[in-house]
């Protein structure tokens, strides 16, 4: 597996995997997940989760820079074909590895829609604990609101 930076020659490759009906469930308009993908943000790194030359994902880390409140946050989507071979784990804690040991992150957070049971399983055997479901948190494709699930891991409980 390989995590690399994605780039604007990517966007047949992202469309392809925000189109995918299972991420397209937990993200919505495809072209706005391209869009938003692709743009420039000194924050957020985007970054095509590769497995023998596939592109089977994309996965993100954002970063709040504020002194009293640094940490990085990841977010990551993984195409069907994909799901459940244990390809999003690995991916998180790469890049996990990578915001604690590189960029000196002490905690890292992710807030996956409350009934997303796979994914909440995924994170918590990469060592993301649950800390508190925030109510109507996020609207959804089909424009409901619906609960969140704030989730955190200390440098220290990455599990390898």
């Amino acid at each position: 597996m390989v995590l690399r930076p994605v780039q604007e020659s990517d966007r047949a490759v992202l469309t392809e995997i925000f189109s995918d009906p299972t991420v397209a469930t937990w993200w919505g308009d495809p072209d706005r997940s391209v869009a938003d993908t692709l743009a420039e943000d000194e924050d957020s790194t985007h970054y095509i989760i590769d497995v023998d030359g596939t592109a089977v994902g994309m996965i993100q880390s954002y970063e709040e820079s504020d002194d009293m409140y640094r940490h990085a946050g990841i977010d990551i989507s993984i195409r069907e074909p994909w799901q459940g071979k244990g390809l999003g784990p690995e991916a998180i804690r790469v890049l996990a590895r990578h915001l604690i040991d590189h960029e000196g992150h002490h905690r890292l957070t992710i807030d996956p829609a409350a009934h997303n049971i796979n994914a909440i399983k995924a994170y918590e055997r990469v060592g993301f604990k649950r800390v508190g479901v925030m109510r109507m948190y996020e609207r959804g494709p089909d424009g409901t609101w619906h609960d969140g699930l704030l989730m955190d891991m200390l440098a220290d409980e990455l599990r390898d």
